[in-house]
């Protein structure tokens, strides 16, 4: 099915249940917010490359969930790894296009919202339990204050959440692109050798996937040891397995890195309600992050260190927070 195709919509009756979606470069994430449950129910992750199109994919879960007898959702929140400011939606790392407004009708929604995916890992906090978050450093969490997102992945997303006392709002940034400032002479080594390959070198660029593999490719150069590993994983896995040489020396770069940027994010923001790392590479390395100079860089600002010395800072780690944030979008909207 092409999502240039129209279809008829099913029949539906009046419904109190929603879908909502997190859909990457790989995978969609599909789950049903109930009318008595607080957290989405029923979550399935479908492979993107099995489906043309994102109406093929939303219909193929519908038809495998338990919804009731006759029962069509009549709200849904998708929460996509694109700008999704526009109505015509491109899909940045694979070909699903589609217009809101045409999935929509032909899926017969009352109300669509589409979201950026990392906003939804913004909405996503309020909802948190403290079992899906790991400490390291801090004091309580000002309630009233902003809070900051910063999320090492595929790319680095940053972003800003704020109650004004009608809701939350989400500020998702552009911050990640933002200039990598070194804080000793290593650092500046490792911008040298940055560089060499790339006219503007961001925080994106090092606080990444691809970054850790740059990290640890300066860092064998720097040392004259031969780079023989290709991928953050093999990185990470050789850091903890081996507990010495450079894979830990690019690990605990990262790590100390993070929280100069992390810290950084919190003056911008003011958030004195805590900073939050989400994406996918820091939760597999929990340990390392809390024995490196990860919170000493946080707090290191100067005249402010203990303003900063305050600010709680907490990983991520619960199952599926893009799902749980796009549930928040949709009761906030």
């Amino acid at each position: 099915m092409s999502a240039d195709q129209p279809t008829s919509a099913p029949a539906a009756n009046t419904g109190s249940c929603a879908l909502v979606a997190d859909i990457g470069g790989t995978h969609a994430r599909f789950a049903l917010m109930l009318p008595d449950r607080l957290r989405p129910q029923h979550n399935v992750t479908l492979a993107v490359a099995d489906f043309d199109d994102i109406e093929s994919a939303i219909r193929a879960y519908l038809n495998q969930a338990p919804l009731a007898q006759g029962l069509w959702p009549q709200k849904a929140c998708l929460a996509l790894a694109c700008p999704t400011d526009r109505d015509m939606i491109r899909m940045t790392n694979h070909g699903w296009s589609f217009s809101q407004a045409r999935l929509k009708r032909d899926l017969g929604f009352t109300q669509l919202a589409v979201i950026n995916d990392y906003a939804a890992q913004a909405y996503a906090i309020p909802s948190l339990q403290r079992h899906e978050l790991f400490n390291v450093g801090g004091a309580e969490a000002l309630a009233e204050y902003p809070v900051a997102l910063i999320g090492p992945g595929t790319g680095l997303g940053i972003a800003g959440l704020i109650d004004d006392g009608t809701g939350p709002r989400v500020v998702v940034s552009e911050g990640g692109h933002a200039d990598f400032a070194p804080s000793d002479d290593r650092e500046i080594e490792i911008l040298r050798y940055l560089m060499r390959d790339h006219a503007h070198v961001s925080i994106e660029r090092i606080l990444s996937g691809g970054g850790l593999v740059r990290l640890y490719q300066a860092l064998c150069e720097m040392q004259g040891v031969k780079a023989e590993l290709m991928t953050p994983a093999e990185i990470s896995a050789a850091a903890i397995g081996e507990g010495a040489g450079v894979c830990l020396d690019a690990v605990e770069t990262f790590c100390a890195i993070l929280g100069s940027v992390a810290g950084n994010t919190a003056l911008t923001f003011g958030a004195r309600g805590g900073v939050f790392i989400t994406g996918g590479i820091v939760p597999r390395m929990l340990d390392l992050l809390a024995a490196s100079e990860f919170r000493a860089r946080f707090e290191a600002k100067g005249r402010l260190h203990d303003y900063m010395s305050a600010i709680p800072t907490q990983v991520v780690i619960a199952e599926q927070p893009g799902l749980l944030g796009a549930a928040a979008a949709l009761r906030a909207m």
